[in-house]
């Protein structure tokens, strides 16, 4: 088993939305790459009403799905579909934007604590126009597993495997798949939490200290945990002969970020550039490739628009629509 370690801790800052909520800002989609696709998470968490209870008024979404877990208080979610649902303490609020929708979350108290988080997730581009869809999740819903050295999980979402034993959360069949977890352990207790390969793993500490592989996490601190690459098998429609040619100067490097070895034939397969954070590294190892090897054929599997787009961004005319449905295909 690989054990995942701390690649970096990330330091969030008090922030204000909605009508003048104060809150925690633990990320958000101009903090720097790698966290993709979970674009933003926001902690609330105050005893004084003055803090909350402007609300978050009637604002749009569009193309990501917004998760709200609440820990203490009481929030109303009302949208311009018609969705409406009552947040309480335990509760989950699981929205699509999808290509729009408009939607409130109001405070339901004059008085008390008020605790809670706010998670985005991109969509991948073939779902950002679908229809808005809403989820309204009592406590009740949500699944609790006792963990073996003591402490409780409460999966939100995905499939949770405890000592061979699958756990599936209260939202499943998402398509980037997501595993979200609120974990709680008592003072000096262990655990081991199995993550897919070539999924990103955070950990977010929001009460006391958290020790993950050596690496203290502390109250408040966002844990990015080492990447672990998934095996895929890869098609090989042409092969090279490895004497055929010396491989250039540089060109490793790009092979290697697009996920090729280096005695593979060129074939690059896109799929979305929409949800990348950094799309210009992308490109530019696409650039690379174009430049060095001139029997390319570049393979792009997508919607029209972004093979419009990719064309636009590698300012060549290698691309020329083969069909389009299926993709663009190089000459």
């Amino acid at each position: 088993m690989n054990m995942r370690k701390v690649t970096a801790l990330v330091e969030g800052h008090p922030a204000s939305d909605g009508a003048g909520v104060r809150l925690f800002r633990v990320f958000s989609p101009n903090d720097p790459a790698g966290l993709d696709p979970f674009l933003l998470l926001d902690e609330f968490r105050s005893d004084a009403a003055a803090d909350y209870i402007a609300g978050f008024p009637a604002h749009p979404h569009r193309g990501f799905e917004t998760v709200t877990y609440m820990l203490e208080g009481e929030m109303l979610h009302e949208d311009h579909l018609g969705n409406r649902g009552r947040l309480t303490s335990g509760s989950v609020q699981w929205m699509s934007a999808g290509r729009g929708v408009i939607h409130s979350e109001m405070p339901q108290q004059e008085e008390g604590r008020m605790h809670g988080f706010q998670l985005w997730i991109n969509l991948p581009a073939a779902e950002k126009l679908k229809d808005a869809a809403y989820r309204d999740i009592s406590p009740e819903a949500v699944p609790e597993a006792p963990l073996p050295d003591g402490g409780l999980a409460r999966v939100i979402a995905g499939r949770l495997e405890l000592d061979g034993t699958p756990v599936d959360g209260a939202v499943t069949g998402i398509s980037t798949d997501p595993l979200y977890v609120d974990l709680h352990l008592p003072a000096g207790a262990t655990t081991t939490l199995p993550v897919t390969a070539g999924h990103t793993a955070l950990a977010y500490v929001y009460a006391g200290t958290l020790a993950i592989a050596g690496e203290t996490v502390g109250a408040r601190q966002l844990a990015r945990l080492q990447a672990v690459t998934k095996r895929r098998a890869r098609a090989r429609p042409f092969r090279r002969e490895r004497d055929e040619q010396e491989v250039p100067p540089g060109r490793d490097e790009a092979r290697q970020s697009l996920g090729l070895e280096p005695d593979d034939f060129v074939l690059a397969v896109m799929g979305f550039l929409t949800p990348m954070k950094r799309p210009d590294v992308v490109v530019e190892a696409f650039r690379r490739l174009l430049a060095e090897e001139p029997r390319a054929r570049l393979v792009f599997v997508g919607e029209v628009a972004e093979a419009v787009g990719l064309e636009r961004l590698l300012d060549t005319p290698l691309l020329e629509a083969r069909t389009r449905v299926a993709g663009y295909v190089s000459q």
